[in-house]
């Protein structure tokens, strides 16, 4: 491992300075986990071992150490087996516009190796390592593992979303994903069942203002702020939940169903009448996720209202408010700003940027609700049902 390597004295500056970094982090967070800034840990690493700072430059590496090539990736830990983004090709994306899955996918393989040989060429270096700083609550852990080129012929397992925005593929030796919309090629970095070589631990100042004062001789204001209420919402176990349908290979918001539910059929129905999408898998993969049907919870929307709800319908696969209707007032009405009687559309959901939620577990029957980017969706399926 490169960092093991260095001196004794070249790897404690670097925990320090990790350290030190993460307990400023309520500058930034109120997460019990540290929070670090990308390019603040590059520079951290170029000034703790002495390499080359290449984060600026156009290569694939983000610093040279050794005739060794460093990616480093800073991300939170998770569940250990998150798909991280390696490399973008807008520029490139006139090369595979139109192709077959197969050929798309050999062509991103293609740029991806191209690059990578790229950078060791131009920069001298023999070998390309990535340099992983996880975080989770109160810690800082570093993993290194191989920059593999992708093994071409050995590509296998390439699958399409319904969508056709993503395409998933392995190589024998890793997992990795392509957004099409986004020309985005992502990684899965395992970190589960490894051991760190770096395992730091972290205390986040409750107020880095006062340190900050103190550092720099200034005083801060004697008047009563009011409290900052912590809400570490990325330490929680959480679902993404769909507000559209894949059904007959085309993404869309059923007419009579989930958002549109009070325009279905069978009987009269009010017409704020919703509910949002629970895909089994998702019961299937996160059983104790939900109380049991028909079980009512507290549901905090964004703007910290809190609205009864519960899980119905066969296999659960309804979420609910209790009274029904107050979830349709608060999404239609409120969020979507939708007439009654009007139904809604993917491409209206295109049009704000969304097309999910997000249901944090706070406890057993406490939990928050918010929305989420277009291709949210899309990576949660990826995280939790490939090699689940």
């Amino acid at each position: 491992m490169l960092t093991n390597n260095q001196p004794i004295v070249n790897q404690e500056s670097y925990v320090r300075m990790m350290k030190s970094a993460g307990s400023l982090s309520k500058l930034f967070s109120e997460s019990e986990s540290p929070f670090l800034v990308s390019r603040n840990v590059e520079n951290a690493f170029c000034e703790a071992f002495g390499a080359n700072n290449l984060g600026r430059d156009d290569c694939s590496a983000d610093a040279s150490l050794n005739g060794i090539g460093v990616g480093i990736k800073t991300f939170l830990h998770g569940n250990g087996k998150t798909l991280q983004k390696i490399a973008e090709f807008n520029k490139d994306s006139d090369l595979y516009r139109n192709k077959s899955p197969k050929e798309l996918i050999r062509i991103v393989a293609e740029l991806r190796n191209a690059r990578i040989d790229f950078t060791k060429r131009t920069y001298q270096i023999h070998e390309m390592i990535y340099h992983c700083v996880t975080r989770k609550e109160g810690k800082i852990l570093v993993y290194e593992s191989p920059m593999d080129s992708v093994d071409i012929p050995a590509i296998t397992n390439i699958k399409i979303s319904n969508n056709g925005n993503t395409i998933t593929f392995e190589d024998g030796l890793n997992e990795y994903s392509f957004n099409v919309t986004k020309s985005t090629l992502y990684k899965r970095f395992i970190t589960n069942g490894n051991d760190p070589i770096l395992e730091i631990d972290v205390e986040i100042l409750a107020n880095p203002y006062l340190e900050l004062a103190k550092l720099f001789d200034f005083e801060l204001p004697a008047i009563q702020a009011p409290a900052v209420v912590a809400d570490p919402r990325e330490n929680l176990e959480y679902v993404i939940l769909p507000l559209f349908s894949d059904r007959g290979n085309q993404r869309h918001v059923p007419e009579k169903s989930g958002l549109n539910q009070w325009n279905a059929g069978g009987r009269k129905r009010n017409p704020n009448e919703v509910y949002i999408p629970i895909p089994k898998w998702i019961h299937n993969v996160l059983p104790n996720f939900f109380p049991d049907r028909d079980e009512s919870f507290d549901l905090r929307l964004p703007d910290q209202e809190i609205m009864s709800a519960k899980v119905c319908q066969q296999d659960s696969k309804a979420l609910m408010s209790n009274p029904n209707k107050a979830l349709g007032e608060w999404l239609l009405r409120q969020v979507m700003d939708l007439e009654e009687g009007d139904l809604l559309t993917y491409e209206q959901l295109e049009v704000l940027g969304i097309d999910s939620v997000i249901v944090f577990k706070h406890s057993e029957n406490h939990y928050s609700i918010d929305f989420r980017e277009m291709g949210s969706y899309d990576q949660f399926v990826l995280e939790h049902t490939q090699n689940a």
